[in-house]
């Protein structure tokens, strides 16, 4: 079986992409509606701290079981923190922590089987991160993001394909928002879980799906 994430990738972690135009292009082309509320028309996306909504975030990874299927598994606990730069969104960042015992195969045997000595080592590295280290710009809504994935405490690149998705203020939670997917690979023999390989595959990949929001300042008080 074979592990690798990040994501975020965002990330992720994940997450984050490389699209200055992105923010104006496509809130102002859409609605930009947020749940049940009303969204300021034409908002691009301001600078600031944005975290991860727990409710809307998912890191998920596959591989090929020897031949015969594409299993998903995802991890239940992860956060990331989104540096975001509007002036210039080549320069924002994201870190993201996820928890490795939440992996998540759907089956509790396997869970505890991806939790040993020859896949995450839970017991010796609880937990996986991602700092971004550079966001290269690839279209108005499209970007690449590289970053260093730490996984039982070996630190490899690993580059992600990220897209823009949205922006918006809800009114209803006083918040600003931004979306963002992204995809990538890794290898999984590269961070020590090399077992089964090739019976099962090397490469995994990874789907990261998240939302990032940053609470609205509160008017000062006359």
């Amino acid at each position: 079986m074979q592990l690798r994430t990040i994501a975020i990738s965002a990330v992720a972690a994940i997450v984050v992409a490389g699209c200055g135009e992105a923010a104006n292009s496509q809130s102002n082309g859409a609605t930009d509606t947020v749940a049940d509320t009303e969204a300021a028309a034409g908002f691009d996306a301001i600078s600031g701290e944005y975290k991860t909504d727990p409710r809307h975030r998912y890191i998920t990874f596959s591989y090929f079981h020897q031949g015969f299927s594409r299993p998903w598994v995802r991890w239940r606990n992860w956060d990331a923190v989104l540096d975001w730069d509007a002036e210039e969104p080549e320069a924002s960042s994201v870190s993201v922590t996820i928890d490795a015992t939440s992996v998540d195969s759907g089956v509790d045997v396997f869970d505890e089987h991806l939790q040993g000595e020859r896949f995450f080592d839970t017991a010796n590295h609880p937990e996986i991160t991602f700092e971004s280290t550079s966001l290269t710009k690839t279209g108005d809504a499209t970007g690449t993001m590289t970053g260093d994935l730490t996984i039982k405490g070996i630190t490899k690149p690993v580059t992600l394909d990220v897209t823009y998705n949205n922006s918006a203020f809800s009114e209803r939670g006083n918040e600003y928002k931004i979306g963002f997917s992204a995809k990538g690979s890794v290898n999984r023999s590269e961070f020590g879980m090399d077992y089964l390989v090739p019976v099962t595959s090397d490469e995994v990949e990874i789907v990261i799906e998240a939302e990032f929001e940053m609470p609205a300042e509160e008017p000062a008080e006359e």
